[in-house]
């Protein structure tokens, strides 16, 4: 009879203890959902078929000069647009200037209006269309001869 009177008295306590922890009346909250991470563009990359090289003039033969701008990095989906300006070096007027959109890897212009002896910087600039901070460009001399 002594156990069954010790017996009473833990149960309860044990029962107590043995509580679901919480009001069921506050819904849980749900987490919010990590932002699915948008998909970064590759750098824009590209070459010029007449490029001289740094410190070198590129010598024209007559008035005017094809040039292929080849975009080596994966292109944009909404595609880039390149930009060629030639400025005389004398006097930084603009001798020549085209931009075009273009979703094509091999873009072909051709560089027109050179003056013999006169000396040029070309300014190439490839700008992703979905991505403006995404540009990259090129400068050479060139003179006609």
């Amino acid at each position: 009879m002594k156990s069954l009177k010790i017996l009473l008295v833990i149960v309860p306590f044990i029962l107590g203890a043995c509580s679901k922890g919480g009001d069921s009346s506050t819904p849980t909250p749900t987490p919010t959902p990590t932002p699915t991470p948008t998909p970064t563009e590759a750098a824009v990359a590209f070459t010029v078929n007449v490029d001289p090289g740094a410190g070198n003039i590129l010598g024209v033969v007559g008035t005017s000069q094809p040039i292929v701008v080849k975009v080596s990095s994966t292109l944009p989906s909404a595609g880039v647009t390149v930009a060629v300006t030639v400025t005389k070096d004398a006097d930084n007027s603009t001798v020549f200037s085209t931009t075009n959109s273009s979703v094509a890897a091999d873009n072909n212009f051709t560089i027109t209006g050179l003056t013999a002896g006169v000396l040029c910087t070309a300014n190439i600039v490839v700008t992703s269309k979905s991505t403006i901070t995404n540009t990259k460009g090129l400068t050479f001399k060139l003179a006609a001869k």
